[in-house]
């Protein structure tokens, strides 16, 4: 069985944060790997893809995009065949039947939606993508097709934890240039590195972005390796490759 995590805030949605529990994929990539960019068996990660659809939304057309760290966002109105995604990291739509999935391997992954008004986002929010202003793009699609600021419910899902990592003194800086009080998201670690908070600096600009509620469940990949997959993980190991997990919200058809 796949495990799927849920969030209070978005408690009358469909959605689901998937690890890497059940699944086809062996060795490497053991469990419910959905990375088309990874070097697993092809017919695997379909299969497992195919797994996690119907884990949540039986009968759902599950919609991807190719992620490539941006803030750009699609209004997603059809499927979208594998072949033809887009290149970009969000996703929203008003329209019954999609299933909308973000992969992560560390970085954050954000569901959202205003159940009031119909429309769904999911964002995958790694730090370029974060401090471009991917959550504020799709906010901004979101209120485009009718949601309120004000009424949209937001989770952030499993991602790397700040006691996780560690960045040099270097990169913080570009976020302390973009507003001071980003500091509070960098704690001390061994000299000349800093312990970032990525999911904290995500939920900070949902909330400046107007987002109502925000829930983190606070689950850390790369602390947990029977659960999630990790790139910073595999990367410190020294394997070849690393798994994706997927988080998915929808609306029913």
């Amino acid at each position: 069985m796949i495990e799927l995590l849920k969030a209070r805030a978005l408690a009358d949605v469909p959605h689901g944060f998937a690890g890497r529990r059940g699944g086809v994929s062996t060795g490497l990539y053991a469990g419910l790997n959905v990375g088309l960019g990874s070097d697993d068996d092809r017919a695997a990660v379909s299969r497992n893809r195919d797994m996690a659809r119907d884990g949540l939304m039986p009968g759902g057309t599950l919609v991807t995009v190719r992620q490539v760290h941006s803030p750009d966002v699609v209004t997603v109105q059809d499927p979208i065949a594998e072949a033809d995604r887009p290149a970009a990291d969000a996703m929203v739509t008003d329209r019954p039947g999609l299933l909308l999935g973000i992969l992560t391997a560390d970085c954050v992954p954000v569901l959202l939606a205003d159940a009031d008004a119909g429309v769904i986002g999911a964002a995958h929010a790694g730090w370029k993508g974060a401090i471009a202003g991917v959550t504020e793009a799709t906010v901004a699609a979101m209120a485009a097709l009718g949601a309120r600021r004000d009424r949209i419910a937001c989770a952030i899902g499993p991602c790397i934890g700040r006691a996780s990592y560690e960045v040099t003194a270097e990169f913080a800086r570009p976020f302390e240039a973009q507003d001071a009080d980003n500091a509070r998201f960098f704690a001390e670690g061994r000299p000349g590195h800093l312990m970032f908070d990525v999911g904290g600096y995500v939920a900070s600009r949902l909330a400046t972005a107007g987002v109502a509620r925000i829930e983190m469940l606070d689950e850390d990949t790369y602390a947990q390796p029977g659960r999630f997959y990790s790139y910073r993980r595999s990367c410190h190991r020294g394997e070849p490759g690393y798994g994706r997990q997927i988080s998915m919200v929808g609306l029913p058809g």
